[in-house]
């Protein structure tokens, strides 16, 4: 397939955001290990990391509880928000490359935009601290950023996905999704889009598992990758 008739297949290109547009992951896991054991969960980073992985803490609330044996905090969420997004302001950083990534796609005459499983809040702080926000915002101030708040299910759910094809104005069959996470390339998968995987940070096995057949590990393969 020559790059022409391969950049032909897709009409928009959607990022995820956490460990594709910003290196949070790291960050968000450690302080959610640190928070788990401090109320009575004795379980190991790596755990925690396999446990949450593309998913909400909001979502696995009852999971949570059902691990503790009793019901948590009242103050349990509200607390998370804070000291999770206290260690994002102070050690954020972007993916490396991506802002170029993002650039070199858009310089294609392809749109782009952000569908996260993350809450809007999170989604906006990290993209305004990073400034990768303006590559999602169009000419007349409208910002491309779809989060896990607009939706009724969250990922693994093609929720998100969907709401960002439909509000682009794409048939979900022309987008092609940037994912990181097994349950985030499951609801690329399930909406009918083409997930690439990068895999920086991530068990490409896993990925592939999901349905992701093509695979990669440093952002500055993308635009080539997409076409």
């Amino acid at each position: 397939m020559t790059a022409a008739n391969q950049a032909a297949r897709f009409d928009c290109v959607i990022f995820d955001c956490d460990g594709v547009l910003v290196d949070s992951e790291p960050i968000v896991h450690r302080v959610l290990n640190r928070v788990l054991n401090e109320i009575g969960i004795e379980i190991t980073l790596e755990e925690s990391m396999k446990w949450f992985l593309g998913r909400a803490v909001r979502d696995e609330l009852g999971n949570i509880e059902a691990r503790l044996g009793k019901p948590l905090p009242r103050n349990f969420l509200s607390e998370w928000f804070v000291r999770r997004d206290a260690a994002l302001i102070e050690e954020l950083e972007a993916v490396p490359h991506v802002r170029q990534a993002i650039e070199a796609v858009k310089a294609r005459g392809l749109p782009v935009c952000v569908a996260s499983g993350a809450d809007r809040i999170k989604v906006k702080l990290q993209l305004n601290h990073t400034q990768l926000v303006e590559l999602f915002t169009d000419d007349a101030a409208r910002e491309h950023i779809f989060s896990a708040t607009e939706v009724e299910h969250s990922k693994p759910a093609p929720d998100v996905y969907l709401l960002a094809a439909r509000t682009m104005g794409v048939d979900p069959s022309r987008c092609a999704v940037i994912e990181d996470s097994p349950t985030g390339a499951t609801a690329g998968v399930a909406a009918g889009m083409t997930v690439f995987g990068y895999a920086a940070s991530t068990n490409a096995d896993a990925l592939r598992a999901v349905g992701v057949t093509t695979i990669f590990t440093d952002m500055r393969e993308l635009p080539g990758l997409i076409g």
